[in-house]
């Protein structure tokens, strides 16, 4: 069974369709495979959502529709949000310690990142999924397998 964990700048890809949603909508659609997200991606997701109406990428309606939609995907364990514990900001500030003083790596990344790393520790993910190439180049020199739905 493949494990996949989203960061929030790909899963989003799932419910806009924007570049990588192709992939996004392969991986998430693939049967057997199981998606992974920290709890925090939901605000994440919704937030990137509502700048896109206030943007007037989408309409108020469609923001609506897409938060249930991803509320159900998320009852039906389609998107399994990983519960966040202190362990996982304790990991988090680590992380900033050692990749924040030369790269960017912003917090919300790095707690994603430390949930991510968590579950691989505990279980092996086979992808990392990130659209965010900073993000990225940490998780690959953390030992993860990553997947950039924005490459080809």
């Amino acid at each position: 069974m493949l494990r996949q964990f989203f960061d929030s700048s790909a899963l989003i890809k799932y419910y806009h369709n924007e570049i990588g949603s192709p992939k996004v909508q392969i991986l998430v659609g693939g049967s057997g495979s199981e998606h992974y997200v920290a709890r925090l991606a939901w605000v994440e997701i919704l937030s990137a959502l509502a700048k896109k109406v206030r943007t007037g990428t989408i309409a108020a309606p469609d923001y609506r529709r897409l938060q249930l939609r991803l509320r159900g995907d998320i009852n039906h364990r389609l998107i399994r949000p990983l519960r966040m514990l202190n362990a996982h900001f304790e990991v988090a500030g680590e992380l900033i310690g050692k990749y924040g003083l030369s790269r960017q790596l912003r917090t919300l990344d790095a707690i994603q990142l430390a949930v991510a790393l968590d579950l691989h520790r505990a279980s092996p993910i086979d992808h990392f999924v990130c659209s965010d190439q900073k993000l990225c180049e940490i998780a690959v020199l953390e030992g993860l397998n990553v997947i950039d739905p924005e490459q080809p």
